[in-house]
This record gives structure tokens, C-alpha cells and sequence, in this order.
């Protein structure tokens, strides 16, 4: 028993690392944010985050192999959406949590850069 609840906690520990990672880049945060919203084309994505196809194709890569984003064939394009849409209201949540935190958060000097 013990050991099962052990390989079931590393197993969730790597599950949150892999999503931290994900959520580590501010484009693939908003790439995540902008499907939240709703399902979209990559083309769509790259003109509405303003950034290159070459650039979101990696990070789209990246948040598949995490495991966050599917994509959805729709004729000869491709869509992508959030794999599960728990993963939006977990960005909800963690976007309420974090706001609330740094509402509260003292920082001697926020100019200063690795300062909170």
C-alpha cells in the first residue's frame, strides 16, 4: 500500500513539474489563456499573440508533449484546444490564487531585477 501511494505521489509530482514548465514561458501562458478562451488555429494564435508561426509551432510542441493541448482536425487545417477543460478552470483558479498573493506581496525594491 505504501508503496503505491508513493509511486502515485511521484507520479503527480511530475504531472505539476511538467505543468510548472509549461506555465514557466509567458507565451505559452498566453497560448494557454488564448485556448482557454476558445479553440484555435495556429495561424489565428501566431497573429493574435504577435509572434512568428516557426516561434508558436515550438511552443505548441512543447505544451503537447505536456500534455495540455490537443489538436482537432478540421478539414485541411489543424485546431488546438486545451487537452481538458479542468485545465481551464485550473488556470482560473491559479490566476485568482496568484493575483491574490501578490496583492498581499511586500517587495523591498521591484525595480531590481531577481527581486520578487
Amino acid at each position: 500500500m505504501y508503496c503505491r501511494s508513493v509511486l502515485t505521489l511521484a507520479a503527480d509530482i511530475d504531472v505539476l513539474a511538467r505543468f510548472g514548465r509549461a506555465l514557466a514561458d509567458p507565451i505559452r501562458c498566453r497560448i494557454l489563456l488564448a485556448l482557454h478562451e476558445a479553440p484555435a488555429y495556429p495561424a489565428d494564435l501566431a497573429d493574435g499573440l504577435g509572434i512568428s508561426r516557426t516561434r508558436l509551432s515550438n511552443h505548441l510542441a512543447c505544451l503537447r508533449d505536456c500534455g495540455l493541448v490537443v489538436t482537432a482536425p478540421d478539414g485541411r487545417r489543424t485546431r488546438y484546444e486545451l487537452a481538458d477543460e479542468r485545465l481551464g478552470h485550473a488556470l482560473d483558479d491559479l490566476r485568482a490564487a496568484v493575483v491574490a498573493v501578490e496583492a498581499d506581496r511586500i517587495c523591498a525594491d521591484a525595480d531590481e531585477k531577481g527581486c520578487c
